[in-house]
């Protein structure tokens, strides 16, 4: 397999001094990145930002349409093959190629609108943030029914009203990040290249060294999660791996520690068994929050179940067969 190969596909384009990479990762998703890659492209009241999107799948397939998008572009567009599947490889090559002092990771599902750069730069500003997030809003199409609104809020992220500094943090998708506070020059642990979290594992690492988050609801965006993600059966079994990911951090993280570990086992176990017995209890009658409550029963589990053993797979998977879905993409 060829290594990691980075173009520049926009001419006549000044190669001046960057402020802003925005990053998007990709993998057989020509549709929605097209439709990410284009609203990038329509930031306003930005100027030295450059777009780089990350093709991370073994044939550069997205090469070709990302071009015809950028024949136009008033920016620098730069299109990276990363044939080494994973979503901390793809993260981690974004990352290498950008040149900007902060990097705003928009997915490729996502669509943002003309000023949601300009609102995340403004928030990073005003608080001196390390990293800044900004609200999610799932858009589900009409035709899902089935626990319609599980999956509206499950794929969505809602925060405070008002703009300020945050205790926590969220995931990648939809923030800016302050190059010179992230960690070492690939801050996306490979460890998670299948099953992602690897945004999660480097913020709590930033965290511990006093990164400081900040939270800008001006910046949001939509996104549209692929058919096969809006499943009652998708959402489980991340929701399972999110609370593997609580405790495995405490197991394997920069900071171990056995108690913490034995500790949120048994919030687990607590967990799973209430809100197992609850959603079973929930699934009989038909209950409208049955999801909502089968949702906190998986995380419970997967705070229990957090060994390599139980690790599941969403990304770096297999090529479909032609004209079949996409995988793994990010």
């Amino acid at each position: 397999m060829k290594g990691r190969v980075v173009e520049t596909l926009t001419a006549g384009v000044d190669a001046r001094t960057i402020d802003v990479s925005i990053v998007i990762l990709t993998q057989r998703r020509s549709g929605p990145l097209a439709r990410a890659v284009r609203s990038a492209l329509a930031q306003t009241a930005v100027e030295r930002v450059e777009l780089v999107v990350v093709d991370n799948d073994e044939m550069p397939s997205a090469r070709a349409a990302l071009s015809a998008l950028a024949a136009n572009a008033l920016c620098p567009v730069r299109y990276v093959h990363e044939p080494a599947s994973g979503v901390a490889n793809a993260r981690n090559a974004g990352f290498a190629a950008a040149r900007g002092a902060f990097i705003a990771f928009l997915d490729d599902d996502e669509e943002a609108p003309g000023d949601w750069l300009a609102a995340l730069i403004e928030a990073q500003v005003r608080f001196d943030a390390d990293v800044v997030f900004g609200p999610v809003v799932a858009r589900v199409p009409d035709e899902i029914t089935r626990h319609r609104d599980y999956l509206q809020r499950f794929f969505s992220r809602a925060g405070p009203s008002e703009a300020g500094p945050l205790a926590h943090y969220f995931g990648c998708g939809d923030s800016l990040l302050r190059r010179a506070a992230l960690p070492s020059v690939e801050p996306f642990a490979a460890s998670a290249n299948q099953t992602g979290g690897e945004d999660d594992r480097l913020f709590r690492v930033m965290k511990a060294a006093g990164a400081r988050f900040a939270w800008a609801p001006g910046a949001w965006v939509w996104e549209d999660p692929s058919p096969e993600r809006l499943t009652l059966g998708y959402a489980l079994r991340r929701a399972f791996t999110f609370g593997q990911g609580v405790t495995w951090m405490y197991a394997r993280g920069a900071a171990p520690s056995r108690a913490a570990v034995a500790g949120w086992m048994g919030v687990g176990l607590a967990q799973a068994t209430l809100f197992g017995l609850a959603g079973a209890v929930a699934w009989l009658v038909r209950a409208p929050q049955r999801a909502a409550v089968l949702d906190r029963a998986a995380r419970g589990l997967g705070k229990v179940l957090w060994t390599d053993t139980f690790k599941i797979q969403f990304y770096g998977l297999a090529a479909p067969p032609r004209g079949g879905p996409p995988q793994g993409a990010e």
